[in-house]
């Protein structure tokens, strides 16, 4: 039955209420974000991703008291697998299944001081169904998500998750995915907006800044480490708008369209990378930029990166000649040497309760 006019108005009029309460709510939202990312900017980057990458090369060299006690962590006769310095931090650890918020003291680089759901109740995932968006189901991710206060979020067992909207994860959360396989796919896609202290273990394809018209992510700085990128994956491995992205010691072993792509002017840093092209010779750059402008002047800089079967990197922008590094911090990983033993273990990890992961 058509509505009448006096009864439209009034539904529009409610409607419009309903709108402005939401628009305060998500201004409020974006205002407290914005000032949660000044306070965790960091004015040097070149100086942090700089000290990253002395960490790493210290911990393959041995020279580090932390990796020779680690190595020594066994069970039953089985080594620690870990191979790069965040693995190390947890990974050898027999009982990391009972000490599973351990995982919040490894993070290194810009992401350095995040905590996730430290110090919060364990959430056990039990249900793979996404149903109801306004009153999720307990037991389901999309229920632990939406919860107020810190939680650490894990899963009882391996899953198939389909989103049937986008995941909207709440500050102070970790989704631990460690144990077992969980996949989100067929569906929509996790968004961490206008929270703060997020971590989710074991997420490859990244888009970093989503609308161009959010210029307050000038000041996000990232750390993108120790990842292997192999098969069916097509681009974003990242994608950045503004902000600093540093690509350290990731193994590249497949893309269809680009590797690393980004608009709205990103400093993006690549070091100590593999890059295996593909066999299409219409997909051997790794680079990709989004713009109708020039970007000539864009910071795009390959250090000490390995290209293999035809790939190249695009650079721009000045050279890096006055870095503040000291010496030890100019030292990056081999990639032919190192890359591929530091992502060896990337990906969803076979680990057993009881033995060192």
């Amino acid at each position: 039955m058509p509505t009448s006019q006096a009864e439209f108005v009034e539904n529009a009029t409610f409607v419009k209420q309903i709108v402005t309460v939401d628009n305060k709510y998500w201004n409020e939202r974006a205002e407290i974000a914005r000032k949660l990312s000044e306070e965790a900017y960091f004015p040097d980057p070149h100086e942090l991703a700089g000290n990253f990458s002395a960490t790493i090369m210290e911990d393959l060299d041995g020279s580090k008291q932390i990796r020779r006690n680690l190595n020594g962590l066994k069970k039953d006769g089985l080594p620690c697998e870990a191979t790069n310095p965040i693995d190390r931090c947890w990974r050898c650890d027999p009982d990391w299944e009972s000490n599973r918020q351990k995982l919040a003291d490894c993070v290194q680089g810009f992401g350095r001081k995040t905590t996730g759901g430290k110090g919060g109740p364990i959430y056990v995932v039990t249900e793979s169904t996404d149903n109801d968006m306004v009153n999720p189901k307990p037991g389901t991710i999309r229920h632990a998500v939406t919860r107020n206060g810190p939680l650490w979020i894990i899963f009882d067992r391996s899953m198939n998750i389909r989103l049937n909207e986008e995941l909207m994860v709440s500050s102070n959360k970790t989704i631990d995915g460690r144990g077992v396989d969980v996949y989100f796919t067929k569906g929509a896609g996790i968004t961490a907006q206008y929270v703060n202290n997020v971590i989710i273990h074991g997420i490859k394809v990244m888009l970093f800044g989503a609308n161009e018209q959010h210029t307050i992510d000038k000041v996000m700085q990232i750390t993108l480490a120790f990842n292997h990128f192999g098969k069916r994956l097509i681009q974003r491995m990242p994608r950045a708008r503004y902000g600093f992205v540093h690509v350290v010691n990731n193994d590249y072993t497949h893309w269809e369209m680009y590797a690393i792509g980004g608009s709205s002017n990103p400093t993006i840093i690549s070091e100590g990378n593999r890059f295996v092209a593909p066999d299409n010779d219409n997909a051997k750059e790794v680079t990709k930029r989004v713009t109708n402008d020039d970007w000539s002047h864009w910071q795009w800089r390959s250090m000490d990166d390995e290209f293999e079967n035809g790939a190249f990197f695009v650079q721009s922008g000045p050279e890096m000649k006055t870095r503040p590094f000291a010496l030890k911090d100019m030292i990056t990983p081999k990639p032919s040497s190192y890359v591929q033993r530091l992502t060896r273990n990337a990906g969803s990890l076979k680990c057993r309760v009881g033995e060192p992961c």
